[in-house]
């Protein structure tokens, strides 16, 4: 299988204006051939999906889901019409959306939201790692692309891999995108919030032998 550079992806993704994961994925699939990759994304759907993104998408819902009482999250997911957000497909992909987002714990809805700050920290901490494990320099910024792919798709809620996909290949995104092309208006992710019961509070711990003492001195030594 050719290689796949990030040049290609760029191209595919400048004439087709489908993502940059599912251009990779297309060209990964065909072997690097163009014309075939071009198929593969319209045999998915991706293209129409991708001719949907720049309109306008103002209505929609807040899906929630909680698991256990302990873990909660709130996703909201925007669509066209409200006619689309009350049908049973977009309140289920919603659904999915907050199952991930209680599930897999992401800090962002897509790469672009990451801080710059944030990315510049990951990228130092990975270099000094490399630079640890004696990694020769020349090779280092090549494996920190790598790297920091990692890091968008534990990080990033749209790069993380579907939990529901027992393949786990199939990304966030590349659900929002079927969805898409399946209902026919633009879908975006706008925000969502995680709810974990008791998280950054200070828990108490109980310290055994200072109980006891206490206990016994209490009790006058009996």
């Amino acid at each position: 299988m050719a290689e796949v550079s990030a040049a290609m992806v760029k191209e595919l993704r400048e004439k087709t204006g489908a993502g940059m994961m599912d251009c990779k994925k297309a060209l990964a699939e065909t072997g690097g051939d163009f014309a075939r990759a071009e198929e593969w994304l319209r045999r998915k759907g991706i293209t129409g999906a991708a001719s949907k993104s720049g309109r306008t998408a103002a209505e929609g819902l807040v899906a929630a889901y909680v698991h256990n009482g302990k873990v909660g999250a709130l996703v909201e997911v925007n669509c066209e019409s409200d006619f689309v957000a009350r049908s049973d497909d977009f309140q289920a992909l919603a659904r999915e959306l907050a199952l991930q987002v209680a599930a897999a714990a992401p800090r962002y809805v897509r790469r672009e939201d990451v801080p710059t700050e944030v990315l510049e920290r990951e990228k130092d901490i990975e270099r000094a790692s490399l630079r640890e494990q004696k990694k020769p320099e020349a090779m280092i910024e090549k494996i920190l692309t790598g790297k920091m792919e990692k890091f968008y798709e534990q990080a990033c809620l749209l790069d993380q891999v579907w939990i529901k996909d027992e393949k786990a290949k199939k990304r966030v995104q590349e659900m929002v995108t079927e969805a898409v092309a399946r209902i026919g208006e633009n879908i975006s992710v706008r925000r969502f919030a995680r709810f974990v019961v008791g998280e950054g509070m200070e828990k108490k711990k109980e310290d055994l032998a200072a109980e006891v003492a206490k206990t016994i001195a209490a009790s006058g030594g009996h």
